[in-house]
């Protein structure tokens, strides 16, 4: 396995970028491999690890289709049902619970 450079935090040189930051460009990793890691420290625990892309080795987001966003709701619609009432409880229900909240306190 190859090292990769480690920067500090809000160090890194130009032209690499985060999957958050090639993101908000509208970009994509595209199957490159990180060519750095971005570490920014903690007192009490290890330090945040960020990885690093080339922005210009980066492809375009693919667009949204209709039936990838039919998809997409369906899923989001999945984990708003409640298993125990089979209602959509408007929200995503938290996996700690397993159940919406009026279904968790009785």
């Amino acid at each position: 396995m190859t090292t990769v450079p480690v920067y500090r935090w809000r160090l890194a040189p130009d032209g690499l970028a985060t999957r958050r930051q090639l993101r908000t460009m509208g970009l994509r990793p595209g199957g490159q491999d990180v060519v750095a890691q971005l570490e920014r420290p903690r007192r009490r625990r290890g330090p945040l690890i960020a990885y690093l892309y080339l922005v210009e080795r980066a492809k375009p987001v693919r667009p949204m289709t209709e039936r990838r966003a039919a998809a997409l709701a369906k899923a989001n619609a999945a984990r708003r049902t409640c298993p125990a009432c089979r209602q959509d409880a408007g929200y995503v229900i938290p996996v700690s619970l397993g159940c919406c909240v009026p279904c968790s306190s009785r």
